[in-house]
C-alpha cells in the first residue's frame, strides 16, 4: 500500500470535511448531551459532555499527528452547518491494524443519508489512494443504525467479537468488492 496521506476538504453531493480544530468542542458537546447519541459509546471515565467532547476532539488532533487518520468535521455544502463527523481510523482488532470508517451524526441531520453518504466519501478516500487492501467498521450488536449505514456501503458482517470490551460486530469491504460496486453504481 501507499504511504500514509490523508487529506482533507473531501467531497460528495451534499458534504465537504475538515480536519476538526478545538474551535469544535463546543458544537461537538450536543453530541454527547444527546442519550441516543452516547449509547453505543464508551464515557472514557468522564462524567459530562463537555468533558467527553474535549476528549474526542483532542484524540482525533493527537491522530492527525499520529499518522493514525483522525475523525474530520462534515459540514453540508448548502447550509456550512456542522453536521457531524466521519473519517478513517487506525485500529487494532484482535493483533491487526485495520483501517476503519467511522461516523457520528448529530442528532439534528440523522435520518438524511449523511452518515451513508459520509461513510461512502472516506471509503472511496481510502481505496482510491490506495491507503488499505480493506475498510472495517467496528459496530455494537445493538448499534441497528450504523449496521444499516455499513450495509448501504457494501460491507458484510465478518465476525462477532469482544473489542475494547464491548460486543460488538466487524463488517468488512474489501478494495476488489469496492471496485466492483463502483462499476456497478
Amino acid at each position: 500500500m501507499a504511504s500514509y496521506f490523508y487529506s482533507d476538504k473531501l467531497s460528495s453531493t451534499r458534504l465537504i470535511s475538515r480536519k476538526l480544530t478545538l474551535e469544535d468542542i463546543k458544537p461537538w458537546t450536543a453530541f454527547f448531551e444527546d442519550a441516543e447519541s452516547v449509547e453505543f459509546i464508551p464515557s472514557f471515565g468522564m462524567m459530562t459532555a463537555e468533558e467527553r467532547s474535549i476528549h474526542w476532539i483532542e484524540r482525533q488532533l493527537a491522530r492527525y499527528k499520529e499518522a493514525s487518520y483522525g475523525l474530520q468535521a462534515l459540514i453540508d455544502k448548502n447550509t456550512n452547518q456542522f453536521v457531524g463527523q466521519c473519517g478513517l481510523l487506525k485500529q487494532d482488532v484482535n493483533g491487526i491494524t485495520e483501517i476503519e470508517v467511522g461516523y457520528h451524526i448529530l442528532k439534528t441531520f440523522r435520518g438524511n443519508g449523511f452518515a451513508t453518504e459520509a461513510a461512502r466519501m472516506f471509503i472511496n478516500f481510502a481505496f482510491e489512494n490506495n491507503q488499505t487492501h480493506s475498510v472495517v467498521s467496528i459496530i455494537d450488536l445493538n448499534n441497528l443504525k450504523s449496521q444499516r449505514v455499513a450495509d448501504k456501503n457494501s460491507l458484510l458482517r465478518e465476525k462477532q467479537i469482544n473489542w475494547s470490551g464491548m460486543n460488538v460486530f466487524i463488517y468488512r469491504i474489501n478494495k476488489s468488492d469496492w471496485n466492483f460496486n463502483n462499476q456497478n453504481l
